[in-house]
């Protein structure tokens, strides 16, 4: 065998330059996209001011025993300093494990998933509905968009106010019970009827979104398709099921993936119906900011860590959501 050697250099053709080392490859990186880097860099900042620094901050804030007793305020010209101490995970260990979690952590998570699956699937079902409805060939069909879109181009604390004056002893629909002498149900006081005024409420203002996703998703399935399956004798149902629902399932992923996390973390509309009146009814997001804001003394380590566990567990989910979708789009392409 033959290698072919050059001259000038004394290396054998073929072989391959060695790798630039971090420092180098950094700097041809930085000469060739230093456009890229210069766009990107206002949003970096922001991005770091907005959100990196409190979550840095909250992250910190668990491991102490933070309120509003011992942190730093002033009082008129007087500056007191901080006195809270570092505690490791003893606040995890006791939003967990100690002798209220049940009460203050468990009882709230269980509500919490109950609210997400039935919000989303609620959401999804009559937003699924209302698409196929919609993609058919109806007059007025612009009028009939234009108004199911509105609970979701009015703003969420519009909507919720204007379920909380309905929902009122006094109000309309209980007034309307009234008068078919039906029972008028105590939609603000009881613990079911306030989840269930929640659920009614979360559904108004999400369905939207999620009937002009799947409206979307809908119109870019070939028609072809439902015309070749017509021809081959499918049912209506039959096309529903091996045409529609796979043609979705794209789009049905990414909105159900958003629709858990919008719903998981859903402030407005339980307090804004409720405020602190409803602690059954309250939600890990919405008990987080009661802890911190809502009581006194305001425990800011406690609702900090209430953050933290949100955050892993809505990473948890998305990563196990992601994998699972990742494994049925594999099993579907053999």
């Amino acid at each position: 065998m033959t290698v072919a050697i050059d001259r000038a250099t004394g290396k054998r053709r073929g072989d391959r330059a060695p790798r630039p080392g971090l420092g180098q490859r950094v700097r041809n990186g930085y000469q060739k996209y230093w456009y890229a880097y210069a766009m990107i860099a206002p949003v970096v900042v922001v991005l770091g001011v907005l959100v990196g620094y409190p979550l840095v901050r909250g992250l910190y804030l668990t491991l102490t025993d933070a309120n509003s007793l011992n942190s730093a305020r002033t009082i008129g010209v007087n500056h007191i300093d901080a006195t809270y101490k570092f505690i490791g995970l003893d606040n995890y260990k006791d939003i967990l494990f100690g002798p209220t979690a049940y009460d203050r952590f468990w009882s709230h998570f269980i509500w919490t998933i109950a609210w997400t699956v039935l919000c989303v699937a609620l959401h999804y079902c009559v937003g699924l509905g209302l698409a196929l409805l919609l993609n058919q060939k109806l007059r007025g069909r612009t009028l009939y968009r234009l108004l199911l879109v509105l609970p979701w181009a009015v703003p969420t604390f519009v909507t919720v106010f204007g379920w909380r004056f309905m929902l009122a002893d006094s109000g309309i629909i209980n007034t309307a019970l009234d008068a078919l002498h039906l029972p008028a149900p105590l939609w603000l006081e009881d613990t079911f009827w306030q989840r269930f005024a929640a659920i009614m409420v979360n559904t108004w203002c999400g369905v939207p979104f999620m009937m002009v996703s799947l409206l979307g998703g809908l119109q870019s399935i070939d028609a072809s398709l439902y015309e070749a399956a017509e021809m081959d004798g499918a049912s209506a149902w039959q096309r529903f099921r091996y045409v529609t629902l796979p043609g979705l399932r794209s789009v049905s992923s990414t909105v159900v993936l958003l629709g858990v996390i919008w719903t998981f973390n859903q402030f407005a509309v339980i307090f804004l119906l409720f405020g602190n009146t409803a602690p059954d009814a309250q939600i890990l997001v919405t008990w987080s900011y009661y802890l911190g804001f809502g009581q006194q003394p305001r425990d800011f380590a406690q609702s900090a860590a209430y953050g933290i566990l949100l955050l892993a567990i809505l990473i948890v989910f998305t990563s196990f959501y992601r994998r699972w979708l990742n494994r049925n789009e594999q099993q579907l392409a053999i």
